[in-house]
């Protein structure tokens, strides 16, 4: 009778029926109670109830009855810990049990019950089985280590097994070895700064003794681990190679996948010009083309490492074309594969076999495949130049035959072609131009649309069929709308009398009807090229071509190698590295193949440094440290200001002339100059044109009688740097930014002039500062009174205080900015003069003085030259005193002048200075003391500045 009854169900099947049963001294009730709970337990229902009794027929000689209790443990454990504890007496005494079979039983389990409370009771009992004479109790208590390391890593390392793992590497019985290179490359996986399996030549030996003697997974996991070896030197690469091969002639696709790994890997450390490197290219190729002979499954994931291999080393397979040959009954998923591996073997040696096969395929009923088909053609057209010629011809054949799909991939391709071969296959346009109607897929629709603006001056109506797709231009693709835009300027700089309306209309319909940011801006630096310099515009649009090169799709060289390393895994599969796909990638370890014999690459490479003086030229914008950038990036940078409402915003096309002079410049025989930005009707932006009322800057008009904008002729005659760009109009989308700072009676200001160099009116403006060494911020908003329009610049003073959050920067006075418009934000970074932040009280007692220099300590002194400077004493200490820097004492000695100066800066910090001048002598020596002696450099920087301007 079959198992099937247990299952069955009768009144007779509850609990505390079956608890009678577990209870009753004949063993065959016994086992057939244990049954029935097993087969409770397999169903979903929950016997837990039971562990107690089911626990006490644990203590039996019968192998079958013992196995069914284990079972039950394993469920159960989890959830009943406590109760599992009763079982730890029964799994020491099974681990001193005759039978081998128990002993490896009871430690089996013992790994599979994850309860911590039971862990340390474990140990003794795996340490004995480690050790155990019978070699299946030695390979089942080796992968235990790895299970109960996964629950108690810390308890494994203190009990030393990892290093009886070690030993196990060496052991007799091949099985007992394989086990323990699982387990250790299970936990080094899981640990990768451990070096668990530090192999060396006398290890490697034993693995590969092992590796003739074991199951077929024991073979798996040793060769994955050899792979994760580095040989000293290609003899010792070599005869790992000779002793691996035997491999590849294994019945198990996994055992051949992992030779060939192993073997890619190695040869890389093999000289090309070695005998046994030819012999080893040799041996590689039948056991991959076996492979295709397996279920479809397993020719994919066969295929998609092929694919990675030939990529590699391509020699492998070049005899072996035909292997890849799509049957009738592949599955669409193989053919495609199969294809794709077809083009990569394309030589000139077996191009006519291959062009015949895709012709074939060309007329096949699937229509993914058959695309794939079509642009295998024409992939092999740009790969074999001799074959250029036959498909072309292919590629028209399956044009003339009106299939709409197999029409639209051939112009796809055919684009291509005319890209790698110039001047050579143009008769074939006037076909293409036939089936223009029948184009409906956005690729087909580009590559048309390059195909007739790329070679307009050979078709007559260029202009025509191009303005056909201008019609529905909004309800294009993107990708449609950009080959349409470029296309119709290459006309227009081609044939500039014809086409000068459609240029228009095209470059209208880019930058003021459209919301895609992209085609807006490329329309805007067309429209700009062409207003500006008609000459550059044909340079930069009509520029000589790069040829295309023949693979496009090649995976990257360095992921390429990471995944050789990974064949035979998910990631040879999905071609991507495992840190790609596994969740948490806890552990992943990139790998990469040993570097090739006879390379001398250095180490370093040369981009890793920046010269010196480049980085010391600017202050970083946003330095490295994460909090900063958040800092600047989390702003709330205030309300937008509100301004009148801006003018009608769109303008009238077609009343204007929007090329300006650029036509004429075009059309002029001596095509030398260029119209002046913005001149007479030149391309104006296509943005409101603001009143000049609203227009008027900040800067103008009452708020000048005061001077308080410029920081030209200020009260307390502080000294003012002259204006310099901060912000580049090409870094901020056309928004220029220059200024400097400026001390006015106790109060500090940041003079700025915002230019707008873009085609389109800003407005919203707003600041922010990120914290920086002296709290400088803004103690009012940015107030920019009316939008800006194009071309239009504003000066605004803006108050600063120091009260905003303090961090020290480097250099001590940088300070970084964000900017703000209706555009975007923009971050850039100033260096400010100290002297805005030397204080008006800043005049010391000369008691005080004298004091404080002798309590300030010796090392905290600096001494700087002040050259090239013509001063007397007096002019010396008057021109300084209009920074804040005051004389305090003047004395002279030996026919030295010598000042005493004291200055203080806003956040209380004193600056001590002895200033020497020789009535002679151009050179000043500056002696400052400072009790924060980082601020003298920068000190001796205003004083330099102050004297020599």
């Amino acid at each position: 009778m079959t198992d099937s009854k247990y299952f069955t169900t009768t009144k007779k099947g509850e609990i505390f029926e079956l608890k009678a049963e577990l209870n009753s001294d004949k063993k065959e009730k016994k086992k057939e109670a244990v049954k029935k709970v097993i087969a409770s337990m397999t169903v979903g229902k929950d016997v837990s109830a039971l562990f107690p009794d089911v626990v006490n027929c644990m203590q039996t000689d019968n192998l079958e009855l013992k196995k069914l209790v284990y079972l039950y443990l394993m469920n159960y454990a989890k959830s009943q810990p406590d109760m599992a504890i009763m079982a730890v007496n029964t799994f020491v005494k099974d681990c001193e049990d005759p039978n081998p079979l128990i002993r490896a039983l009871a430690v089996r389990t013992m790994g599979c019950i994850r309860v911590d409370k039971i862990t340390e009771y474990l140990c003794e009992p795996l340490r004995k089985c480690l050790k155990d004479e019978d070699p299946y109790v030695r390979k089942t208590a080796a992968v235990c280590v790895a299970k109960l390391h996964d629950i108690n890593a810390q308890l494994v390392e203190d009990q030393g097994f990892l290093d009886t793992l070690k030993d196990l590497i060496s052991d007799s019985n091949p099985m007992v070895v394989a086990n323990a290179v699982a387990a250790l490359s299970e936990i080094a996986e899981s640990h990768p700064s451990s070096n668990l399996l530090d192999l060396n030549p006398q290890s490697i030996n034993k693995l590969l003794t092992a590796l003739n003697e074991c199951t077929e997974w024991g073979q798996i996991f040793i060769l994955d681990c050899l792979a994760n070896y580095m040989p000293k030197d290609d003899r010792e690469a070599q005869s790992i190679c000779e002793r691996v091969t035997p491999r590849l002639s294994h019945a198990n696709s996994a055992v051949v996948l992992s030779a060939v790994k192993v073997l890619m890997k190695f040869m890389e450390m093999l000289s090309k010009d070695l005998d046994y490197y030819g012999t080893l290219l040799k041996k590689l190729a039948p056991p991959l083309v076996t492979l295709l002979s397996a279920e479809p499954e397993l020719q994919y994931v066969a295929l998609r490492n092929i694919n990675l291999i030939v990529q590699k080393r391509p020699e492998i397979l070049k005899h072996e074309m035909k292997v890849f040959f799509v049957k009738y009954n592949d599955p669409i998923y193989v053919k495609l594969e199969k294809l794709d591996i077809m083009i990569r073997l394309a030589s000139q040696a077996n191009i006519a076999q291959v062009l015949a096969e895709l012709k074939e395929y060309a007329t096949e009923v699937d229509v993914d495949f058959v695309r794939k088909a079509v642009r295998a053609i024409g992939r092999c057209a740009i790969k074999v130049e001799q074959s250029a010629e036959r498909c072309v011809s292919t590629l028209l054949d399956l044009i003339q035959t009106k299939v709409n799909y197999v029409v639209q991939e051939a112009i796809v391709v055919i684009k291509d072609i005319f890209r790698k071969y110039p001047n050579k296959y143009e008769s074939v346009i006037a076909t293409l131009c036939e089936n223009l109607d029948s184009l409906d897929e956005p690729e087909a629709r580009a590559a048309m649309i390059w195909i007739v603006g790329e070679y307009a001056e050979r078709i007559d109506n260029a202009d025509e069929l191009l303005e056909s797709f201008l019609e529905g231009f909004h309800d294009e693709s993107t990708q449609v709308q950009l080959q349409l835009l470029t296309a119709i300027v290459k006309l227009f700089l081609k044939k500039p009398t014809e086409t000068q309306e459609l240029v228009q209309q095209v470059l209208s319909l880019a930058t003021q009807d459209s919301d895609n940011p992209d085609l807006r801006d490329r329309g805007y630096i067309y429209w700009r090229l062409l207003s500006t310099d008609p000459v550059a515009a044909k340079e930069v649009v009509l520029a000589e071509k790069p040829l295309i090169s023949e693979e496009t799709d090649l995976i990257e060289p360095t992921l390429l190698d990471e995944l050789i390393c990974y064949i035979g895994t998910l990631a040879s599969v999905y071609h991507k590295p495992p840190s790609a796909f596994v969740e948490g990638s806890r552990g992943v370890v990139h790998k990469s193949l040993p570097p090739r014999t006879g390379s001398s690459e250095s180490a370093e490479s040369p981009e890793a440094a920046p010269s010196a003086g480049q980085a010391a030229e600017q202050p970083a914008v946003i330095p490295a440290q994460g909090d900063l950038l958040g800092d600047l990036l989390n702003l709330d940078l205030g309300p937008p200001v509100s301004g009148p409402p801006l003018a009608a915003s769109s303008v009238q096309m077609g009343a204007v002339d929007l090329l300006g002079g650029g036509l004429d410049s075009l059309l002029r025989s001596d095509v030398g100059g260029s119209p002046a930005m913005g001149g007479s009707g030149g391309f104006a932006a296509p943005g409101p044109a603001v009143p000049a009322s609203m227009g008027a800057p900040l800067g103008s008009g009452l708020g000048d009688l005061f001077d308080l904008t410029g920081g030209v002729g200020t009260l307390s005659g502080s000294y003012v740097a002259p204006k310099s760009v901060w912000l580049p109009a090409m870094k901020a989308k056309g928004l220029e930014i220059s200024g400097t700072f400026s001390r006015q009676v106790g109060s500090i200001s940041m003079d700025l002039v915002l230019t707008n160099k873009a085609l389109q009116v800003m407005s919203d403006f707003a600041i922010q500062f990120n914290r920086n060494s002296f709290g400088l911020a803004p103690a009012a908003p940015l107030q920019v009174h009316a939008p800006l329009a194009p071309n239009q610049s504003v000066e605004i003073s803006l108050p600063l205080n120091t009260v905003g959050s303090v961090m020290k920067m480097d250099p001590l006075n940088n300070l970084q900015v964000a900017v703000k418009n209706n555009i975007d934000v923009f971050y850039f970074s100033t260096l400010y003069p100290l002297h805005i932040l030397f204080v008006e009280d800043g005049k010391m007692e000369r008691q005080m003085f004298l004091a404080t220099w002798k309590d300030i300590p010796n090392e905290n002194e600096a001494q700087f030259q002040i050259k090239d400077c013509s001063l007397s004493a007096d002019a010396v200490s008057s021109k300084l005193q209009g920074s804040n820097i005051f004389t305090i004492a003047k004395r002279n000695v030996e026919g030295q002048d010598m000042l005493y100066q004291s200055l203080k800066l806003t956040n209380g910090i004193w600056v001590l200075a002895e200033l020497r001048i020789q009535p002679s002598n151009p050179t000043f020596t500056l002696s400052l003391k400072c009790r924060a002696p980082e601020v003298s450099q920068h000190v001796y920087q205003a004083y330099d500045t102050i004297l020599k301007n």
